[in-house]
């Protein structure tokens, strides 16, 4: 079904669709389709209804055995790894393409899993869409990657080389299950290695679907695997295997540090995480453009729910704008999204994931109450949708960096506003944060622009603009936000390793 057609489609057709969906649960190991040893399921909850949409395999170690068995058997075979490299290519250009044919199963799978608007996971610049393109970005790079003949002594050749490490685990996060998977898959993949996925308890249901893809686009069985579970069912095992080369892990900060523990305690395989943040949006006196500025902050904390790693969540205001800027801002926020059924291609917001990450956030909003913050929008669940994990667009003026919710990533729809005076207070304010994964710039001043983009700490700086990328730019943090990049050439580097060949021509 192309993006045209799945526009036109109505609520009571998305409703019908998913009913009639045929949700494949178990986990894809060496190309079957399997249930953990155990027997062990849990459940996967629609969070806009309360309701269990599957129950899935509880994978734990001896499963993990077996995935990364498949993965390294399939590397070693050089069944994929010593694949010529335009074959290797063409198979992840039709897995592209069974991507976007299957736009609307996995949009569907997105929708009711995670409570993200079908209409927006389907979109021609969607999950679904970034997921087929970020196939297609890595497919281009497998004949690019190439090695170098170094100057050396006339007695001497020496050239290097850059090949797969082996077997990657790819742990993706539930905000955004089928987009990040494939960040971390498609680089691995064009690189040569294994690959074992394992996707958010929370959000199980597209990574089968996906693995399946890739061996009905020509990939090889046991190439890409599937392992479902807990974190501590399956996360750890597969974090702790001695045969795993590499962990990719996006998730809490909390989590992405017993990564590093657990590469350790095995055997040192590389680890990159991504980890969070509490990102800074800074709106200076200079602005040109207020209206484009509230604009970009309202999408950049509310869009996906705030459920975004790099939401901008701290509004940090110079004082003079500060009143025109809050109130364009409560206007805006408050007409801008409708909250409702993530299957209603009227709706705009969705509830959160669960009901336990709903607690959470409610939690925070109590919190700032507590702390002194003024309630300035939101701040509680819309009425009429208590039977999903809704919660409103939340903002609080009032706020100084010292409050929890200035400081903790609270990865929901609520914002805080920071005043500031000088925009060297402005730089202190955003880098006095454990974070620094993303920030964003409003200035009409090119040298205020340039130095202030100089002096944050932040993987990601947006000037004058926000939440704005294309697959050119790497996705990574500074300090507790993470190590290494997604989404970019840099990544084929954390996937890969270089070999020195020295070779004595007087022998």
């Amino acid at each position: 079904m192309t993006a045209e057609q799945v526009r036109a489609l109505s609520k009571e057709d998305f409703h019908r669709m998913a009913a009639k969906l045929k949700v494949e649960t178990r986990m894809f190991i060496d190309g079957r389709l399997v249930n953990a040893k155990s027997g062990k399921q849990f459940e996967t909850i629609n969070p806009a209804n309360d309701e269990v949409i599957a129950t899935v395999p509880l994978g734990g170690p001896e499963d993990v055995d077996l995935a990364v068995a498949s993965a390294r058997k399939a590397f070693k075979s050089g069944v994929w790894s010593r694949m010529e490299p335009r074959a290797k290519a063409a198979v992840m250009y039709r897995l592209a393409d069974l991507i976007e044919e299957h736009r609307l199963e996995l949009g569907l799978l997105e929708s009711i899993d995670v409570g993200k608007p079908v209409a927006e996971v389907v979109a021609e610049n969607g999950d679904v869409a970034a997921a087929a393109l970020t196939f297609r970005y890595f497919g281009e790079t497998i004949d690019k990657i190439e090695g170098i003949v170094t100057s050396t002594a006339q007695s001497a050749f020496h050239y290097i080389i850059r090949q797969p490490l082996g077997v990657i685990a790819c742990i993706a996060p539930w905000n955004y299950p089928l987009m990040i998977a494939a960040w971390k898959v498609a680089p691995a993949l064009a690189v040569g290695n294994s690959v074992v996925l394992k996707p958010a308890q929370q959000s199980p249901l597209s990574a089968t679907l996906l693995a399946q893809l890739f061996v009905e686009a020509g990939g090889p069985a046991g190439v890409f695997n599937v392992i479902q579970g807990t974190g501590e069912s399956a996360g750890k095992p597969l974090a702790l295997h001695m045969e795993v080369d590499k962990i990719s892990f996006t998730g809490s900060t909390t989590v992405g540090k017993l990564m590093m523990v657990y590469s350790g305690q095995s055997n040192l395989k590389r680890v990159t995480v991504e980890t969070g943040g509490k990102s800074p949006q800074i709106i200076t006196s200079e602005v040109g453009d207020l209206a484009a500025a509230v604009k970009y902050a309202v999408s950049g904390i509310y869009t996906n729910k705030g459920e975004v790693c790099s939401a901008g969540s701290r509004l940090l205001v110079q004082t003079n704008v500060l009143d025109d800027f809050v109130d364009r801002f409560k206007k805006l926020a408050s007409t801008t999204y409708t909250l409702g059924d993530p299957l209603d291609p009227a709706t705009t917001m969705g509830p959160l994931v669960t009901r336990q990450q709903q607690k959470s956030v409610l939690s925070y909003i109590d919190v700032a109450r507590h702390e002194g913050a003024t309630l300035a929008l939101g701040g509680g669940t819309p009425s009429g949708l208590e039977h999903g994990a809704y919660v409103e667009p939340t903002l609080f003026t009032g706020v100084n960096n010292q409050m929890r919710i200035a400081r903790e990533e609270v990865f929901g729809p609520l914002a805080v506003v920071l005043p500031f005076k000088t925009t060297e207070e402005a730089v202190e304010i955003a880098n006095d944060s454990i974070y620094g994964l993303a920030a964003g710039i409003w200035t009409s001043n090119v040298a205020t622009a340039h130095k202030m983009a100089r002096d944050i700490d932040a993987g990601v700086v947006w000037v004058n603009c926000y939440d704005v990328s294309d697959m050119t730019q790497p996705w990574g943090g500074f300090k507790q936000s993470g190590t290494g990049r997604d989404k970019c050439l840099e990544t084929l580097l954390t996937v890969s390793q270089t070999k020195s060949v020295w070779i004595n021509l007087d022998c």
